[in-house]
Parts: structure tokens; C-alpha cells; sequence
């Protein structure tokens, strides 16, 4: 017997301190054929459709709504998007559906709600013949994960890794447990423990503590109980102000609820005794080239900018580095910043001419733009082919990147790539793809927190986190809090660190 399973996704991080809202323009949505026409893509729709496929499933297409990290979205985005997705799944329903698999990434906020994905998934439970079909979905380990996400769903699966190396492995993971219940007739359930505990993004990577001892305990979990089918770190994601923020633990399975709960136990524990080392120490950015000239290294010097962590929500032009390298007159240094108007304004410039551009500067927090007059190198349309496909950036975009039209220009001895959409830097083809050869740099700003490694840390002779002025800073204690529930570690006492 054919298994026909009912297919949506629903993605965006959403940073709740920028004072923009995302509108239906930031958007990109894929409806109905476009969703299995992403096999190949190394997205997380795509480890499904690896599973469907060995499966034989018969798919029934809804759409996928996705966006880049930014300020909190539209609530009516969320509304059309569901009046989209009834709209299929009602009539295929009746129909007749065996089973329901979504992919999401769990930190969305909107103008309405603070928990659209545990809407989501309520609202889906709600329609006429939806509530005992088993429902399962993948999530980013940066999520805010809810009660009603635990409640409404049968099986949630998070990435295992920061980087989201296994995005797509997550994927095929929680898909084979949507194989292993039609196939069982076993459907799972989950318990979940959110941590009084909020960790900045730089403090989540899965290679250090505490996230490398909170997974190794999970992974122990699902080797030694039978009764655990999967158990999912959440990070958590610090820029979305909202009661259920926070690092969480998520178990799913068929064991009794006592068992669950000493596992939930077993791992806050750790959690807490290892929550200060979730909090960073960073480097002033004078401080650390100074460091690297001292110590005679040669490129390239990574010095990684959280505060303007696009893969966080920044908008990627904030300007401290690029003033810092340019003051001191530093030479094979490189930077992005995502400037469309720098961009058009260089349109009638022939490759080789010069002029004069106002970069970047747009946040509130960032020092404000820089004029500088510049070397045209060279222009493109901004597209690129990851060419790591197990990329941080490929769990939503899949392989192919668009960064809009482009442009590498000089300034000096600092070569700037401009971008007219805002592209985290996770992978080295970004750089390659418009000329910049990463390998020959001797300092490269990266605006990014930990997804940046798997690129940046197979080519650095020397890498350093700074702090420098943007919306994603390490010290959460500088952010307005106003939602999240307290006391949460590091806002309050007594943990708040000095």
C-alpha cells in the first residue's frame, strides 16, 4: 500500500530587539510541485524527500514559506500562509492522509504570536481527520521550543550540530521516525524541559561545552533506552523576547513518563552546572590584530563579529571592522557588507574606475556608515554554488545562493564585497565566487557567531571572536528583556556574571 503524507515547511529566525518587520517581500514561498522539485538541493525538505523516495510515499505538496533571520514578522504572512496550507490539506484530508511532515525552524515570532510553529501545529491537529495521523517535523537547534509544540506533535527532531552540519541528516532522521510509526502503528510522544537558561549564539556551538556535554549525554540516552526514539539539544535562540526562550531538552518516545523525566533531570543538571560557560569572552578588535602581528601570524587572521551575525538577524553592514582596517591602513584584509544602494551606485562605473560610496551603517547600535572612495574590481550577479553541501546555509537555501547583484571593489588594501542581500558567511565559495581568494587574505572580517567554522576553520592560521557594536551581542544582559520568563540566566542574580 501507497503511503500519501502531507508535506509544508514554515522557517524564519526571528529577532525580536531590531525595530524592523518583515514583510511578504522578505518571503520567499514554494508551492505545490516546487516542493518536491527540491531533491538534490541538500535542504532539509530535501533529506525528506531522500526518505520518501526509498519509502515509495506518494507526496501531497502544501508550500514553504522561508526568509532570512531579521526583525519580526508580518503576523498576516503567517495567516496567508495558513490559509494556503488548509486549503490543500483539508480536501486531501477527507481524501485520505497517512501521515503529516514539516519542516520548520522553531524561533519564528510574528506581530500576533509568540509561538506561531505550536499554533501551527495546533491548528493542523484541529482540522477534520488530522488528529491521530502521526506528525513529524524537523527543527533548528536554535529554536524556542513550547509546550504546545510538545503537545500537538508526535515526534519533533532537532539539528544535532552547530554547526548545522547534519541538517540534512536531522531531516532524514525525523522522517525514518515518521516511516518507523506507519510502519509500527507506534506512535511516540514527547516530554520537553525548557532551562532557565539563555545562552547567546556564540555560546551554542556543539564542539564546546556546555552543548558538547549536553549532546554526549543525549546521544548516551538513545544508545542505552529502547523506549527513546530521539532526544534533541535545543540551544535555544537569545534574540527572540518571548516566555518559552531559552535552551531546552526534547525526548521522544514510548517510554513511561518517570523514565522521561530522569533523563529531563539528567540534563538540566548538566545544563546547570555548565551554564557559564555558555557565556563567551571576546576580544577588543585592536587588541586582537595586535595579538596577531605579535605573535608574526600569517594569514589569514579570522576575526569573527557576532554583534553582526547575519545568520542571527543582523543586517550584515555594520562597519566597525572595515573602519578599524582602513585606519590602520591594513593590507590583503577583506570584508562583506550587504549594501544594495553601494551596489547600484556603482552601476555606470566601468571595472577599473573609482568612487565615492557611503557603506553600510544602517543599525541604530553601529557607528554609522563609512565614505570611502573605492576600485571597482568587479561585478556579478551575485550567484553561487555552496561548495560545502552540508553547509550551514544549505538547511534552508539548499546549494544555490543568490546574494543579489554584486560587487568586489578595493579600498586601500582592503577588498570589500558588496552584497544586495544580506548572505551569511558560511562557506568559502561566497568569497571565491567574486575574485577574493580566501587563503591569500592576511585578515578577514566574518560576520557571524559559530556557523561560520566549518568554512573559516579549515583555512585560519588564527581566529578571534570581538566585540564590536551591532543587535547581536554575546553580553544578553545589554538587551531589553520584556517577555522571558525570570529569573533566567545570565540576566539575573545571582548568576548575572560581572
Amino acid at each position: 500500500m501507497t503511503r500519501r503524507i502531507l508535506i509544508g515547511g514554515l522557517f524564519h529566525e526571528t529577532h525580536t530587539f531590531l525595530e524592523e518587520i518583515t514583510g511578504p517581500g522578505a518571503v520567499r514561498i514554494r508551492r505545490g510541485a516546487d516542493l518536491p522539485a527540491r531533491r538534490g538541493d541538500g535542504s532539509t525538505m530535501d533529506g525528506f524527500l531522500a526518505v520518501a523516495e526509498r519509502n515509495g510515499w506518494a507526496l501531497v505538496p502544501t508550500l514553504e514559506a522561508s526568509a532570512m533571520p531579521s526583525g519580526t514578522l508580518d503576523h498576516a504572512i503567517f495567516e496567508d500562509f495558513w490559509t494556503e496550507f488548509a486549503a490543500v490539506a483539508q480536501p486531501a484530508l477527507a481524501a485520505g492522509i497517512d501521515g503529516i511532515w514539516l519542516a520548520l525552524h522553531g524561533a519564528m515570532v510574528t506581530t500576533g504570536s509568540h509561538d506561531p510553529e505550536g499554533e501551527l501545529l495546533e491548528r493542523i491537529r484541529a482540522l477534520p481527520g488530522a488528529a491521530d495521523l502521526p506528525l513529524f517535523a524537523v527543527f533548528d537547534l536554535h529554536a524556542t521550543f513550547t509546550d504546545r509544540m510538545a503537545r500537538f506533535a508526535d515526534g519533533l527532531v532537532g539539528y544535532r550540530e552547530n554547526p548545522h552540519a547534519d541538517a540534512f541528516d536531522a531531516s532524514v532522521l525525523s522522517a525514518e521516525l515518521l516511516a518507523r510509526s506507519l510502519e509500527t502503528g507506534v506512535r511516540p510522544r514527547m516530554r520537553s524541559r525548557r532551562f532557565p537558561i539563555v545562552w547567546p549564539p556564540t555560546g551554542t556551538g556543539t564542539a564546546d561545552l556546555p552543548m558538547k556535554a549536553l549532546s554526549e549525554e543525549a546521544r548516551r540516552i538513545e544508545r542505552e533506552d529502547p523506549g527513546v526514539w530521539a532526544v534533541s539539544i535545543v540551544g535555544g535562540y537569545s534574540f527572540a523576547d518571548t516566555p518559552d526562550t531559552g535552551a531546552a531538552a526534547v525526548v521522544v518516545g514510548t517510554g513511561d513518563d518517570a523514565s522521561a523525566e530522569r533523563h529531563l533531570d539528567t540534563l538540566a543538571g548538566i545544563a546547570d552546572r555548565l551554564k557559564a560557560a555558555g557565556v563567551p569572552r571576546e576580544w577588543d578588535l585592536d587588541a586582537a590584530i595586535d595579538d596577531a602581528i605579535a605573535r608574526g601570524i600569517r594569514g589569514p587572521v579570522v576575526l569573527v563579529e557576532p554583534a553582526d551575525n547575519i545568520g542571527g538577524g543582523a543586517p550584515g553592514d555594520c562597519t566597525t571592522i572595515l573602519r578599524t582596517f582602513l585606519r590602520r591602513g591594513l593590507t590583503d584584509a577583506a570584508v562583506v557588507i550587504a549594501d544594495a544602494a553601494a551596489v547600484r551606485a556603482l552601476a555606470d562605473v566601468p571595472v577599473g574606475g573609482t568612487a565615492t560610496l557611503s557603506l553600510g551603517g544602517s543599525s541604530r547600535l553601529d557607528p554609522g556608515p563609512v565614505t570611502v572612495t573605492v576600485e571597482l574590481l568587479s561585478r556579478s550577479d551575485g550567484r553561487f554554488v555552496l561548495e560545502d553541501r552540508n553547509s550551514h546555509l544549505a538547511a534552508m537555501q539548499g546549494v544555490n545562493i543568490e546574494m543579489g547583484p554584486s560587487a568586489t571593489v578595493r579600498a586601500g588594501g582592503v577588498s570589500i564585497l558588496l552584497t544586495s542581500f544580506k548572505t551569511p558567511p558560511f562557506d568559502l565559495g561566497q568569497l571565491r565566487s567574486q575574485g577574493i581568494v580566501p587563503e591569500r587574505l592576511a585578515f578577514v572580517g566574518v560576520k557571524a557567531a559559530v556557523a561560520h567554522r566549518r568554512a573559516y576553520d579549515r583555512i585560519a592560521a588564527a581566529s578571534y571572536t570581538v566585540a564590536t557594536p551591532g543587535p547581536c551581542p554575546s553580553d544578553l544582559t545589554t538587551l531589553p528583556f520584556r517577555h522571558v520568563r525570570r529569573p533566567i540566566f545570565p540576566l539575573d542574580p545571582p548568576w548575572r556574571p560581572a
